[in-house]
């Protein structure tokens, strides 16, 4: 966890940790003897470190088993880059030693023997450097050599004596790249490609097919690209980033995609094809719409793009499947399954038909049929399948691997079914399109939160899987979807620095990570790495909350950033700052008269122009509210509901449709009753000592609190109170989501894939609490 700020308050004795007033420090480690970890991401199993130096120069020999091969060829493009253009000759271990003079760089498998798979040792002593492994591990432990070098180029280079004994935890490391909703040419992704490589991601899943389009070329359907590869209006969830009547197209000629495949495989990256089915295929039902089912009406059922179960959809499939495995060699092909809307099989008598001949019980098991049908065809080519944790609905197909999105649950269920499982929650911090904190000054992406600590601190391994079942989890990974990525620049900012945690999270064991050390310590050299190669990335805040209150009457900050030459802004005025404000040089220590505020807000801006979201830090110095003289004892909050019937802020005026008393504050059963409504809950919240609380509501947008009749706004959700009763008022307002109806033309959203959270809820945070925060308790409700 990154340094708390030193921040002291004369008021009321209020935990730092309760503030949540967390500050980076600045750790730019000046040489690799001040980091244990040597600046290497993923942390390596073992490290090693002896006394004395390696000196590289243009002089120093290498020496490889294979010097063609794609491992050594790759380390002399990465040397040539930082003007290095040392020979590259074959290694004879009964020759090269008694040859040998000066420093040397000896890359072989000789000695490899019980070095786990993908694994490497890296001996660095003050005369040589030994690289050992085989295949992938060998690539690895260059990876690990090229991290050891510096940032900027030198004619010489100093690397720590050492030994590194490493391998990765898992055997699957992935990242996922959407390009239906927004495309990227083969060049963009060749530079995420990059990056897979140097942190020791050996997957790159590549989501090639949705509704909104058809991105690879398949020669037997053409329309498949001609038709199913653009659209107009390109809007998702309200975010329009594209101009009117204006196609956005893009797709992979096979040529493009074998350029791609073996550019990652030079890097030792399988390439996983997703061609989803048989749900959100609206492009390819665009192309060809005798593919979807017919009504029992005979129009098209209702839906979000199934394929119709029908012989004609299973040859298509078949021979778009024959094509895409011609063009990937990898094991995998993922298939999809997921968010499957079966109702255009419920209205087509062909399905209904074809349940009752198979002996199916529902829908559900339609789909496993399905699913179970391509999968038989897929082995049939010696390939397996992957789909989303979906594919567990009626029946699960007999070798398919189970990539577990909704949460941890479906990975748990396949594994205790003795599936392989890889493990991507969307709940874990996996999924790179949501957003990386919840200042309104992110850039707009998917409405959840994952931040870096939380993708840093998740383990692929649930608790709930015995020593047995746990050897099903074969991995990791992360996803990038694009509904709201339309540019390159946003791409990179979404996954870095995300993807470094990743990278841990898949190859490094549990007990040698550490968040303080990989935050403080190697990710600055890591984004000053990518910096230099002209990628974009979030540059971290130089406070980890970035939006923050706190009561109290005296406050010392010391905001930190650890990226190298950066340097911090701040504002008193409540603007966010720019590079003309003040910048931070020392402690800024606050004294607050009572009754009043203070603001504090920072940016980060690195010696490139690069800048982090400003934080905001609100301080007030105010006395507590007292007690209420309150001498009921009835339980709950009294509430009255009207139906929404009249203009915005006219509540207390409209005719009340229900009354009565709740013990909780509840809105969900409401909504079975009522399309639109507005309720206020009143009573009395017992507080049961002295106190500075945390009062707030999910949603400001729909609902609104107040105590002691004073509203608790968004951000300032701190209030001190006296033991006793105190009132409290809740609104909440409720409009049913009108059924979306596509225009004519119009192809937007992107199903649903990661749904919100939408109940209504209240919080409250006792003095000193540490942890997520609670839901308001109906035992501590009266009216």
């Amino acid at each position: 966890m990154n340094k708390q700020a030193n921040i002291k308050t004369r008021l009321w004795s209020v935990s730092i940790s309760t503030l949540l007033v967390f500050i980076l420090q600045i750790c730019l480690v000046k040489g690799q003897d001040n980091d244990p970890n040597m600046g290497i991401i993923p942390v390596p199993a073992s490290i090693k470190k002896g006394t004395g130096t390696f000196v590289f120069t243009q002089l120093t020999t290498i020496r490889a088993d294979k010097p063609t091969d794609k491992a050594i060829l790759y380390l002399k493009d990465f040397l040539l880059n930082n003007h290095f253009k040392n020979k590259i000759l074959t290694y004879n271990p009964k020759t090269t030693n008694k040859a040998s003079k000066g420093t040397s760089v000896i890359l072989t498998s000789i000695g490899s023997e019980g070095i786990p798979e993908e694994g490497y040792k890296l001996t660095v002593t003050p005369d040589k450097i030994t690289i050992i492994g085989k295949g992938a591990g060998l690539f690895y432990g260059i990876q690990t050599f090229m991290q050891l070098f510096p940032i900027e180029n030198q004619d010489v280079v100093k690397i720590n004596v050492v030994t590194i004994e490493d391998f990765p935890r898992f055997r699957y490391r992935g990242m996922m790249l959407d390009v239906s909703r927004h495309f990227f040419n083969i060049q963009e992704v060749k530079k995420v490609i990059d990056m897979l490589a140097l942190y020791k991601i050996n997957n790159f899943h590549w989501h090639l097919v949705d509704g909104q389009g058809w991105r690879i070329e398949i020669k037997k359907y053409p329309k498949l690209t001609e038709v199913g590869g653009t659209r107009l209006l390109t809007n998702f969830g309200g975010n329009r980033d594209y101009l009117d009547n204006v196609p956005y197209t893009g797709f992979y000629t096979q040529d493009e995609i074998r350029e791609v495949v073996k550019y990652a495989a030079d890097r030792y990256i399988n390439v996983v094809p997703e061609i989803e089915m048989p749900a959100h295929s609206d492009a390819a039902l665009r192309a060809y719409p005798e593919l979807k089912c017919l009504g029992v009406d005979g129009s098209t059922g209702r839906g979000n793009g199934i394929y119709c179960p029908t012989e004609e959809t299973f040859t298509f499939l078949e021979n778009v499947l024959t094509e895409v495995m011609e063009l990937f060699p990898g094991k995998y092909i993922h298939i999809g399954g997921d968010e499957a809307g079966k109702q255009p099989w419920k209205d087509s008598q062909y399905c209904q038909d074809l349940i009752k001949r198979l002996g199916l019980k529902d829908e559900n098991e339609l789909q496993s049929y399905f699913i179970q049908r391509i999968e038989k065809f897929i082995n049939s080519k010696g390939r397996s399948i992957i789909g989303w944790d979906e594919i567990l609905q009626g029946g699960l197909a007999a070798n398919a691997t189970v990539m577990s999105w909704q949460g941890e649950q479906g990975g748990i269920t396949a594994a205790k079914l003795h599936h392989n499982v890889i493990m991507t929650p969307q709940t874990n911090g996996l999924y790179f399109d949501h957003y990386q904190s919840d200042s309104p000054q992110e850039p707009v992406s998917f409405g959840r939160y994952a931040t870096l600590s939380e993708t840093y601190g998740y383990d692929p391994v649930s608790k709930e899987l015995t020593e047995d079942e746990r050897k099903y989890v074969i991995g990791t990974q992360g996803n990038l979807w694009t509904e709201y990525v339309p540019t390159v620049a946003k791409l990179q900012y979404q996954i870095f620095p995300r993807l470094f945690a990743l990278s841990e999270v898949a190859w490094s064991k549990v007990e040698n990570k550490s968040y303080k050390d990989f935050s403080e310590v190697r990710l600055p050299k890591a984004l000053a790495r990518i910096e230099k190669k002209g990628y974009n990335f979030r540059v971290p805040p130089s406070l980890e909350a970035v939006d923050t209150f706190m009561i109290g009457s005296q406050f010392t900050f010391e905001p930190k950033t650890f990226i190298p030459g950066a340097r911090i802004h701040y504002t008193l005025n409540g603007r966010n700052p720019v590079d003309t404000d003040w910048e931070y040089a020392s402690p800024l220590t606050f004294f607050i008269p009572l009754g009043e505020k203070r603001e504090l807000r920072t940016t980060v801006i690195t010696s490139s122009g690069r800048r982090s979201i400003s934080t905001r830090a609100v301080m007030y110095n105010r006395a507590p509210l007292p007690a209420a003289s309150y001498t009921g004892n009835g339980q709950g909050l009294k509430y009255k509901l009207t139906k929404k019937t009249y203009v915005e802020g006219q509540l207390e005026k409209a005719i009340v449709d229900s009354t009565g008393v709740s013990p909780a504050i509840e809105t969900e059963a409401f909504k079975a009753v009522y399309t639109n409504f507005d309720i206020v809950y009143d009573g009395y919240v017992n507080i049961t000592t002295d106190g500075i609380y945390g009062f707030s509501v999910s949603s400001y947008t729909n609902g609104a609190l107040y105590i002691d009749g004073e509203n608790i706004p968004e951000g300032e959700e701190l209030i001190p109170l006296m033991k006793g009763y105190h009132r409290i008022k809740v609104s909440y307002t409720y409009n049913q989501p009108a059924p979306v109806v596509p225009k004519p033309g119009v192809q937007g959203g992107g199903g649903n894939r990661r749904g919100r959270v939408t109940a209504f809820k209240v919080f409250m945070t006792a003095p000193g609490a540490t942890g997520p925060k609670t839901e308001l308790s109906p035992s501590v409700l009266y009216n």
